[in-house]
């Protein structure tokens, strides 16, 4: 009875060890991003020296911005706009599949280029990036989202790093505005979890981030590498192209510029869309996917609690959100993101669920199509619609 007493009391003993551990993981990582978002905050780019100079701007080259569009949706208007009134030498290419109605709206932007598409591809995104970078007459060439907002001086901000010879890619860090409260309740998860990901890879030299917010690049090295066309059947496009910029020897760097982006639609909805993030990235990125628990504070403060280590699950908790107030105020100044801070825990767990749910399967749902992945991404017997 004795020994079964004391074998009892040492797994006790191991299992705090074990929750104590996992936590000051989770409150390391917690510290790391509010380091991350200081320092992110207090940077600024610098005007260089050598760049041209037109109209009170900085930019390395002309740029050709490359925007695929497909439909109409609330975002569309006002990222047409903010990009109508960009500072610099610049192109707006605008991409859609003929017949789309968003056609029409776009022909009344004098600076906008409608591009009509038809190439086609497993990812049918990437199929119009392809006619866009084709028609583009720049060599600098910058992607973003349909639906991205972006200030006045966005080209100087995004192109000023690739004056460095061995910059290969720029990308942006963005806050979201929702329509609905489900939409808010996910842009609080991208301010309080995806963006101080980036910031602590960002503080750690990691270079994975590469998002469809922005990618700003050079032709010639989207050329060395095969194209848009090497990249065609695969979900994340944004992901696999920083891959092979950096598998030329390039770094992935991020602009300081945040732009914007919208969201709609109801539970459901927001769901499906972590769902496809979290099984793409799982797929695309194993490791990544497999560290993230160590993200997920409040689960691990829970636990802790229940554990009886209640110190640790204070310290914790609060270590949380101050670091989501940081990235989602400080960094990002999203709107949605303080609103909904106190949530932020119950956003933990919801984060945590999805995780979990992202653990199996390879089917995803894009703009209603429901699209089987293969075990690096790549998209199987169907076309993903933009």
């Amino acid at each position: 009875m004795a020994r079964r007493g004391a074998s009892g009391l040492r797994r006790g003993f191991a299992g705090g060890v074990i929750v104590l551990a996992v936590a000051a993981v989770a409150g390391v990582f917690q510290a790391m991003a509010i380091v991350a978002c200081w320092r992110f905050r207090r940077r600024s780019t610098p005007a260089p020296d050598s760049c041209l100079l037109t109209s009170d701007s900085c930019l390395l080259t002309p740029a050709s911005v490359l925007k695929p569009v497909s439909g109409v949706d609330a975002g569309l208007i006002p990222a047409i706009e903010s990009h109508s009134k960009l500072r610099g030498d610049y192109e707006l290419l605008c991409g859609v599949r003929p017949g789309d109605p968003a056609a029409g709206l776009l022909a009344q932007f004098p600076r906008v280029r409608l591009i009509e598409c038809r190439t086609q591809a497993p990812n049918g995104k990437v199929g119009v990036l392809i006619d866009l970078a084709r028609a583009a007459r720049h060599d600098l060439l910058i992607v973003n989202d349909a639906d991205i907002r972006v200030d006045p001086d966005y080209l100087e901000r995004v192109t000023a790093p690739l004056l460095d010879p061995t910059v290969g890619l720029v990308t942006c860090l963005y806050r979201a505005e929702g329509s609905t409260f489900a939409a808010r309740f996910e842009a609080l998860g991208i301010a309080a979890d995806f963006a101080p990901s980036a910031l602590v890879g960002w503080l750690l030299g990691l270079e994975e981030f590469a998002g469809g917010s922005t990618l700003a690049f050079r032709r010639a090295d989207l050329e060395r590498f095969g194209g848009f066309q090497s990249i065609a059947d695969y979900l994340a496009d944004d992901y696999q192209l920083g891959l092979r910029l950096r598998r030329l020897g390039l770094k992935c760097v991020l602009s300081d510029s945040i732009v914007s982006t919208h969201l709609g639609g109801g539970w459901g909805d927001v769901w499906t869309h972590q769902l496809r993030w979290a099984r793409t990235i799982r797929v695309s990125n194993p490791a990544g996917y497999f560290t993230l628990p160590v993200t997920f504070a409040t689960p691990w403060a829970l636990i802790a609690a229940i554990t009886g280590h209640w110190a640790a699950a204070a310290l914790l908790a609060a270590l949380r959100l101050i670091m989501a107030f940081a990235a989602a105020w400080v960094v990002l100044r999203s709107r949605d993101g303080l609103r909904l801070w106190p949530l932020v825990p119950l956003r933990d767990l919801y984060a945590a669920a999805v995780w979990c749910a992202g653990l199996v399967g390879r089917t995803v749902v894009w703009r209603g199509q429901r699209l089987k992945l293969n075990g690096q991404g790549r998209i199987q017997g169907s076309r993903l619609l933009i």
